[in-house]
């Protein structure tokens, strides 16, 4: 079983994630894919001043994500480094590979170069494109979750309409037809949950209706 675990930019902003790369690392199977964190937002922030073109900043922030996979390589060994899929199957049946993205996304024809998609669109991008079983979207505490309805459309629809996702997430994810889960990262027991193998969709969303009812 394939999982990809996008680790949500946010969580790149502050203190060093080393205890979710930690955990993640010692998962066979897993493809852990970085955000763009505060190096995509100098890109945000340089584009206005320069006036520059949606497209070239799309290509930066892609170069943020593969610089941010440099950081979590270094700061979790265990990670496998991995750029085409060929590497990254033969990474995950090892360990954890962590996705380097620019040699498969830059330039790449079905990808189009907007603000619209983000690490969350690449994330399920590169699932489809693996044939992945799951994606897993680790979010900082406090972003906007929704409880499963249990209409996977409406959901995801759901997560871009209130920022969760990015505004491209729900037209990408037509391409993937594996489970597809939201967890904050502060969640162990649902993190857990998320990278079981054997976990099926319906049971993990029901853990997660669960874990959204107030106590």
């Amino acid at each position: 079983m394939t999982i990809i675990v996008k680790i949500g930019g946010s969580l790149m902003r502050g203190t060093a994630p080393r205890r979710l790369l930690a955990r993640l690392a010692g998962e066979q199977g897993v493809v852990v894919v970085p955000g763009g964190g505060a190096l995509a937002d100098q890109v945000r922030a340089v584009q206005p001043q320069w006036d520059l073109s949606d497209a070239a900043a799309h290509r930066m922030a892609l170069l943020a994500m593969e610089q941010m996979a440099h950081a979590m390589a270094d700061l979790e060994s265990r990670l496998l480094p991995a750029r085409t899929p060929a590497e990254l199957a033969e990474a995950a049946a090892k360990g954890a590979a962590l996705w380097f993205p620019a040699a498969m996304t830059l330039g790449h024809a079905g990808i189009p170069e907007s603000w619209d998609i983000t690490s969350d669109s690449l994330a399920v991008w590169l699932a489809a494109e693996m044939g992945a079983d799951r994606l897993v979207l680790v979010k900082a505490p406090g972003a906007p979750f929704l409880a499963p309805s249990g209409d996977r459309t409406a959901d995801i629809a759901a997560w871009s309409a209130t920022g969760l996702a990015d505004a491209a997430f729900a037209t990408m994810a037509v391409r993937f037809t594996g489970d597809i889960l939201a967890v904050p990262a502060d969640d162990g027991d649902r993190l857990d949950a998320a990278l079981r193998t054997g976990a099926r969709a319906t049971e993990l969303n029901e853990e997660a209706k669960e874990g959204s009812r107030p106590s």
